[in-house]
């Protein structure tokens, strides 16, 4: 993953603008620092930050096409891209081993339809110089992130930019581009790409649970994952999804190393020169001296033998970072920053390791209705909504924390269970098999997919302590006395008559707490801009269905007390 910048129809010849453009560029360098790139045509101008993870010898950006008439600045990876080669006319030169020239070439004869055929996570801006054309595109799930801005002073003009903080001192409006969609400049639409066969969701599915086929999709989303040249692990809370895909992770990482790994639906082997130099996986995890993340990581890390790696944090090195947090997350968002804090900590971590690339387990609390007050809907069909609406906005919240804490230390974070073939499984499932209650777990089928006591000679995937282990919410996990002194340092930060007057100062938005009304003081600090409110989207439960407002997992009634949570059930 990397940062891209990019202005389309500057007002005359883009190369005045060349050094305000680098230091623009500048601003995104954490998320590449391995090589920086400019491109100038005409009174268009696209810079790139790389972080070099396939391709890593040729795979320098922009990219271009033998006449450099077409220009492209690409974050992300393309999973499938040795099989859309393929697809190319005949005698197409490849300039580089980059998984994201193939979208150049593709472009030729596709235009922007492309974007339909890519399977990945991205944000690209491509350039079309004969035709005076820009095309910018957002993967499905917005895993990546992606903002694009105007400047009522500059008619016509277009910037786009990987974060907020390369926009917000040129742009008077700024928004998330929407994940799934596509720009084009020729038309003057940003239209919908993705149309999934889950996307309604008022249309409530009807499919049984396949839990073969649950498993299988999951494991063939992490295969395709370990696409890498350089050294990678995974994020390991010891809860159920990270160990999930620690567990497949591990057995791929195997099967790789021993040559007898399957190939990828596309037909392609999994990259190994990773392996080669760090041929154990390896994992990582994170929380406060004596945290029920950090013993269940180490159960989950020792059944896997995985090299693991467990770093402890205090809640004043969390506090100290919490500015520095929102300057990278760019949102006030409460849940979001409690849980970005230990993760942009352990992030450092592991890039001090030379780790380039983790897997981590993003989006199955949002697939499988997992979050606990998921145990208040009042119907399956409300809660297949409420999923659905989870989904779709993931890019405001956890595809978000995931992206910026990582990459704020150069590290890429890729996440499985937002494949698009996972997705149309799993969210094809009857939600009355999703619902969760006393006596029946949260997430109950995904962990019955990989539950293999009836199979005695089956190896199993995780631990039953784990497998079955109730959701504990990250900024939950690492220590709950994390969210605790963040309530009592907020107390102390702002007073009570500040407080009152939080609507005048924010009639938008109000923050409703003082940890609320702390962390949007510390955002308008760092972006003081009318314009960059507008892509912010707080995370809440629903307080329709009875639910605290507190997004913590612990306010939640059923935490640690509606079942047995090292039980398996039936």
């Amino acid at each position: 993953m990397c940062g891209i910048f990019g202005v389309y129809n500057l007002p005359g010849d883009a190369n005045a603008f060349r050094q305000r453009a680098l230091f623009l560029s500048k601003k995104l360098r954490h998320r590449g620092p391995d090589w920086s790139g400019c491109t100038v045509a005409g009174n268009h101008i696209l810079c790139h930050e790389r972080l070099a993870i396939v391709g890593v010898e040729s795979g320098a950006q922009p990219l271009t096409n033998d006449d450099e008439t077409l220009i492209l600045s690409v974050n992300g990876e393309i999973y499938n891209h040795n099989a859309l080669r393929k697809m190319c006319a005949e005698g197409t030169h490849f300039k580089t081993q980059s998984d994201c020239e193939v979208i150049l070439h593709l472009y030729k004869t596709m235009g922007a339809d492309v974007v339909k055929h890519l399977d990945g996570m991205f944000s690209w801006i491509l350039l079309d110089t004969k035709k005076n054309r820009i095309v910018a595109a957002r993967d499905p799930i917005g895993i990546t992130t992606l903002y694009q801005g105007w400047n009522s002073k500059q008619p016509g003009t277009i910037y786009f930019s990987s974060e907020l903080k390369a926009l917000n001192e040129e742009c008077d409006r700024i928004i998330a581009f929407p994940p799934g969609h596509v720009f084009d400049s020729e038309t003057g639409l940003t239209t919908r790409y993705f149309e999934p066969t889950w996307w309604d969701g008022e249309k409530i599915p009807s499919n049984p649970v396949d839990y073969k086929l649950i498993r299988e999709s999951l494991e063939k989303a992490v295969r395709k994952r370990l696409m890498s040249e350089v050294p990678y692990g995974v994020l390991l809370s010891g809860g159920l999804d990270s160990s999930l895909i620690a567990s497949i992770a591990a057995r791929e990482t195997q099967k790789i190393i021993s040559g007898t790994g399957p190939l990828n639906k596309d037909g392609d082997d999994v990259d190994s020169s990773a392996v080669a130099s760090w041929p154990r996986l390896h994992s990582f995890s994170i929380g406060l001296e004596g945290s029920p993340d950090l013993a269940a990581a180490r159960v989950a890390a020792d059944f896997l033998k995985t090299v693991h790696h467990e770093y402890t944090f205090t809640v004043q090195d969390g506090l100290d970072a919490i500015a520095d947090v929102v300057y990278h997350l760019e949102t006030y968002d409460v849940t979001t920053i409690r849980a970005s804090t230990p993760m942009y900590l352990l992030s450092r971590k592991i890039k001090a390791m030379g780790v380039k690339m983790v897997l981590s387990g993003e989006g199955a609390d949002e697939i499988f209705g997992g979050y606990l007050y998921f145990h208040a809907a009042p119907s399956a069909d409300d809660l297949h909504t409420e999923t659905v609406s989870r989904v779709k906005n993931l890019h405001y919240a956890d595809c978000l924390r995931a992206n910026k804490s990582t990459m704020a230390w150069g590290v890429e974070a890729r996440v499985p269970f937002l494949d698009k073939a996972f997705l149309e499984v799993a969210m094809n499932v009857d939600p009355k098999e999703k619902m969760s209650f006393k006596g029946k777990m949260e997430k109950h089928i995904l962990r019955k997919a990989f539950d293999t006591s009836a199979d005695p000679t089956a190896q199993p995937y995780l631990p039953d302590s784990i497998l079955w282990r109730q959701k504990e919410q990250f900024s939950d996990g690492v220590g709950y006395g994390w969210i605790d002194s963040l309530k009592d340092t907020a107390l102390v930060k702002v007073s009570d008559e500040e407080f009152a007057k939080a609507a005048e100062r924010w009639p938008q938005d109000t923050p409703q707490t003082k940890e609320a009304y702390w962390y949007r003081e510390v955002f308008e600090q760092w972006y003081p801009q009318a314009a960059c409110t507008e892509s912010v989207v707080r995370w809440i439960p629903r307080g329709d269905w009875g639910c605290p407002a507190d997004p913590s997992g612990r306010a939640q009634k059923v935490h640690d007390s509606a079942y047995d949570k090292n039980a398996p059930q039936a």
